[in-house]
């Protein structure tokens, strides 16, 4: 395994833990990350695949909660309603993603300039949402009705192009729907589980046979970046946007895509 691979893997690893769970769209950064490091991935499996370490990451600061909400369905309305609004959530992504994942993969993903386009004007659309005055009506995620879940997923399925946020589609969403910044933040986290999860899992069956031992290797140090960085934004994101907002995000994926869009037609 040549040292630059080692380099480039914990590089986007360290990439995809910092953003994966803010609303600046990780996919984004990990493909144009990639794209100049020339870094090469089958079928870009890389960027999906090391999302198991954010994936664990969240699993672990809500393991607690998790189990507490998995030992009380039996006798708790409310766990077994979060649970199925987290289901609801999860359902359109999951039709979506399996019909289209051939696309999203071989198009949408090998098209950065549409990536930078897409990162600034979803950095607008947040920037604008940001600044509406809301009157939120939904304040905690375990009150969130199964209908509001379901739109919120159908919100998600918009980050299937890169460059969106599957973090930013679903905060906005739930915004524009009646949450709060916090819960808005929150549930997103609790739908990253099954999507993410869900994502892993099929991209890894499609590559199989294009994946080698070296390939595991590097997916294993982005893994571990990710995992370890992923912990530190989960840790404290949720009082970062209760005490300010979204904006810093907003004006961050312009700037980013301003850059990239720059250095893509500069240096073809």
């Amino acid at each position: 395994m040549p040292d630059q691979s080692i380099i480039s893997a914990l590089v986007l690893g360290l990439i995809e833990g910092l953003t994966e769970f803010i609303p600046v769209s990780s996919t984004a950064h990990v493909l144009l990350a990639g794209h100049f490091l020339g870094f090469q991935s089958p079928g870009n499996t890389f960027a999906v695949l090391i999302q198991l370490g954010a994936i664990l990451a969240i699993l672990l600061v809500y393991f607690q909660k998790l189990m507490s909400i998995a030992l009380s369905l039996p006798t708790s309305t409310q766990s077994r309603r979060f649970v199925a609004t987290v289901l609801a959530g999860f359902l359109p992504a999951a039709v979506i993603g399996a019909l289209a994942h051939d696309f999203i993969k071989t198009v949408l993903f090998e098209t950065p300039i549409l990536i930078c386009v897409v990162l600034i004007l979803g950095g607008f659309v947040l920037l604008a949402v940001d600044r509406m005055k809301f009157q939120p009506k939904y304040h905690n995620v375990m009150d969130y009705p199964v209908s509001l879940a379901l739109k919120i997923g159908l919100c998600q399925c918009v980050a299937m192009i890169p460059g969106t946020s599957r973090s930013g589609a679903t905060i906005v969403g739930a915004l524009l729907l009646g949450a709060d910044k916090r819960s808005a933040a929150e549930f997103s986290f609790f739908l990253a589980m099954p999507t993410m999860l869900g994502a892993f899992t099929l991209d890894l069956y499609k590559n199989r046979s294009a994946l080698s031992f070296d390939d595991t290797a590097v997916i294993a140090i982005g893994f571990i970046a990710a995992f370890v960085t992923a912990l530190l934004v989960v840790r404290s994101l949720l009082d970062f946007v209760s005490s300010r907002g979204y904006a810093p995000f907003a004006w961050w994926r312009i700037l980013i895509g301003m850059v990239g869009l720059a250095a893509l037609l500069l240096y073809r």
